[in-house]
């Protein structure tokens, strides 16, 4: 279906009966991402709200530059989006940049928020403390922020480039073909102008912001990741105030979801039915 917001109209699908489960995507991808999750889920007696965020699919990519991008856009369409669809609190599940949001959803709102699953991307502040590793591996941040000039070298040579970098994505022709639109490649890359320019990357440390006690949290790392290390997951539990649990799926990539999506489903479904 279709939302409209304040600012945007999103597409969002809605399935299944029960206790409410938001799952949010990240970079490139859209809601599709979470199709084998959703079968698992609803099949449990869940309901499953799938999100396709502002900047990415066929939802709205408003004008404003990065700033239109900023993460706390992103949670405030969600937060709106729950109470479009009369949602009090939900389970949340993000990955990649949709692990940022929804950390930040939690944070902002503990009281609308049962439980919360990372998935890949831990709290930027492990993130930042894990070392030389994680720097390197988070190398392609640094080329995000340069407006054009990001956009050509992933664009170059019918996204040669960006098709590299999405290698190990089961559904990497399927996640660029939309990024081909005018406008939709900026659009997505300006989620990182706006919530982790260089300064927040290498930047004097800030005080860190632990998730909230009231929230049991899981992060879920997979052992073929190759942009993000175990030590920038694991060091989640430094800034976890409540509960927190660790789990290792391996044999899968940057996109366990879709390499392993029966084990995915099973932490998952363990996870909700302890915190429901």
């Amino acid at each position: 279906m279709r939302v409209d917001l304040s600012d945007v109209t999103l597409d969002v699908e809605v399935s299944g009966d029960g206790p409410a489960v938001l799952l949010v995507h990240g970079f490139p991808d859209s809601g599709d991402l979470w199709r084998h999750q959703v079968a698992a889920l609803t099949a449990a007696g869940f309901q499953c709200v799938v999100p396709t965020l502002r900047g990415f699919g066929a939802s709205d990519r408003p004008e404003g530059g990065p700033e239109a991008y900023h993460p706390a856009k992103h949670v405030g369409d969600l937060v709106e989006l729950l109470a479009r669809l009369d949602l009090d609190r939900v389970h949340l599940v993000g990955h990649d940049w949709g692990s940022g949001i929804a950390q930040g959803l939690a944070q902002f709102f503990p009281d609308r928020v049962r439980s919360l699953s990372i998935l890949s991307v831990g709290h930027l502040a492990s993130i930042r403390s894990a070392g030389w590793e994680q720097r390197q591996r988070s190398w392609y941040m640094l080329l995000f922020q340069l407006g054009g000039l990001a956009e050509d070298w992933l664009a170059r040579d019918d996204f040669a480039n960006l098709r590299e970098m999405l290698g190990e994505h089961p559904d990497a022709e399927a996640v660029i073909e939309p990024l081909r639109a005018p406008g939709a490649l900026t659009a997505a890359l300006d989620i990182y102008r706006s919530g982790i320019p260089a300064e927040v990357q290498f930047g004097a440390d800030v005080p860190a912001v632990p998730l909230p006690e009231s929230v049991p949290v899981m992060g879920v790392w997979s052992t073929d990741d190759r942009f993000l290390t175990e030590r920038s997951m694991e060091g989640s539990a430094e800034y976890v105030a409540g509960s927190w649990r660790y789990e290792r799926v391996e044999e899968a990539g940057h996109w366990l979801q879709l390499d392993q999506p029966e084990k995915v489903s099973e932490l998952l479904l363990s996870f909700l039915k302890e915190n429901s």
